[in-house]
């Protein structure tokens, strides 16, 4: 008889906390506390530390009470994974021809893996070029969560994608979305992936369309038929519901914080108006003008200080959260593709049930079905579980890295007003 279509039963896949809530202690609570065995003692905190994937790690003493982040890194590593593939996207550069203007990123690869002939390779790589090995990626491993790739399409107008904040923008994104693929036990071994980090002429490779295509991505690719799914296992429908409120969440708190950065870049020009109104207020009244001079550098060192915190929260803050937005998409993508297999698969179980006294015997194509469903469930698993790890360390860094910055400017802020005090206390009058 045909085997029943797997299933949890009344158990989750895991606990799905709701996101960003504050009742979860066991899962954010020691996040946002550092453990007393981060702090090192001052003999291992004056070597040169690193990660074992070569990233340099500070741990000198910090300006700021909270500058913990460096040494949050150290409990990042990825539960000691040996890891033998290293990628690294940097110096990007702008080629002008009669068609069209473009920008390309070094991509340097460091390997001991035995599919690359060579131990090391450099490529240069535009952005379509990024946009095709994702293609590629959901094309061959259509079970598995494929990274989100920056948008590339900008308001004209009001972003100049050749700026130089802008380039770097996407370089850091295009960098962490390699990254992401290089740690990921599957797709870091795709041909295309190797393709991508090797092939010194990528359209030929381009124009060969689906000659490249796995045999794993041909048994398991998207089927678009005209099945309608009953009913998600628990687990499943768990993950959908949490990705549902956990973009919604995110998409809010993306808006306010978006708000926040307009405030302050409009509060900053009138800080920078405000400033030299002291400055000749100053030169106007002689026995004022060494307070009033105080009063109108401190605005000034106040103007520093609030637009390196705006030019930290655009830089780092915004782009994170985008990424999870994007990823939360990817990974509803991938729960659809598993409900339209499991639907097919269901619909070829009905048919062999009415044809059961002709046919007695399971078909070899419901048992490949099945077998494509299984497929789907694990692969959705262990991808969920790892993104959901992932999730947690940069959201760590990303809110540590916040609250730093805040705490900085406010004491750069702190300084400068106390700096001019004594300048404003009573002095003798001179006789």
């Amino acid at each position: 008889a045909p085997k029943p279509l797997p299933s949890s039963g009344p158990k989750s896949l895991r606990e799905m906390p709701h996101p960003l809530a504050t009742s979860s202690s066991e899962e954010m609570g020691p996040a946002l506390t550092p453990s007393p065995d981060l702090l090192l003692p001052r003999s291992v905190a004056d070597k040169d530390l690193s990660l074992p994937n070569g990233t340099p790690v500070d741990t000198s003493s910090p300006a700021s009470s909270s500058s913990l982040l460096n040494r949050l890194q150290l409990d990042d590593d990825l539960d000691g994974e040996t890891r033998d593939l290293f990628v690294t996207v940097d110096d990007p550069k702008k080629h002008v021809c009669t068609m069209e203007t473009y920008i390309t990123y070094r991509v340097t690869t460091k390997t001991t893996r035995a599919e690359f002939d060579l131990p090391e390779y450099s490529v240069r790589r535009r952005y379509q070029d990024f946009d095709w090995l994702r293609n590629k990626l959901e094309e061959s491993q259509p079970t598995h969560l494929i990274p989100p790739l920056p948008e590339k399409f900008v308001v004209k107008g009001v972003v100049d994608r050749f700026s130089e904040e802008f380039v770097e923008t996407r370089r850091k994104a295009l960098d962490k979305f390699l990254k992401r693929i290089t740690d990921h036990p599957v797709l870091s071994f795709n041909e295309h992936f190797n393709v991508f980090l090797t092939a010194k002429d990528l359209n030929a490779y381009k124009k060969q369309g689906m000659a490249l295509l796995s045999k794993m991505g041909e048994s398991v690719k998207y089927v678009t038929g005209g099945y309608k799914l009953r009913s998600r296992p628990l687990e499943f429908a768990a993950i959908g519901e949490y990705l549902d409120t956990f973009s919604l969440k995110l998409g809010t708190i993306d808006r306010i914080a978006q708000r926040i950065i307009k405030e302050q870049l409009e509060y900053l020009v009138e800080l920078r108006e405000y400033g030299p109104v002291y400055s000749t207020w100053g030169g106007l009244e002689v026995e004022l003008s060494e307070p009033l001079e105080g009063v109108s550098a401190c605005i000034g060192n106040c103007c520093t200080a609030l637009e390196e915190l705006s030019e930290d929260m655009t830089e780092d803050f915004l782009p994170v959260l985008r990424e999870y937005i994007l990823y939360s998409e990817s990974m509803k993508n991938v729960l659809k593709k598993r409900d339209q297999v499991q639907a097919e698969y269901e619909a070829k179980l009905e048919a062999v049930a009415l044809k059961k006294e002709d046919r007695p015997k399971v078909p070899t194509d419901v048992e490949k079905c099945q077998d494509r469903v299984e497929c789907f469930n694990a692969d959705l698993k262990a991808d969920m579980e790892r993104w959901q790890n992932n999730k947690r360390q940069d959201f760590r860094q990303l809110l540590m890295g916040m609250a730093d910055k805040n705490i900085q400017y406010y004491e750069k802020c702190l300084t400068a007003w106390e700096s001019i005090i004594p300048l404003l206390q009573d002095k003798p009058e001179t006789k």
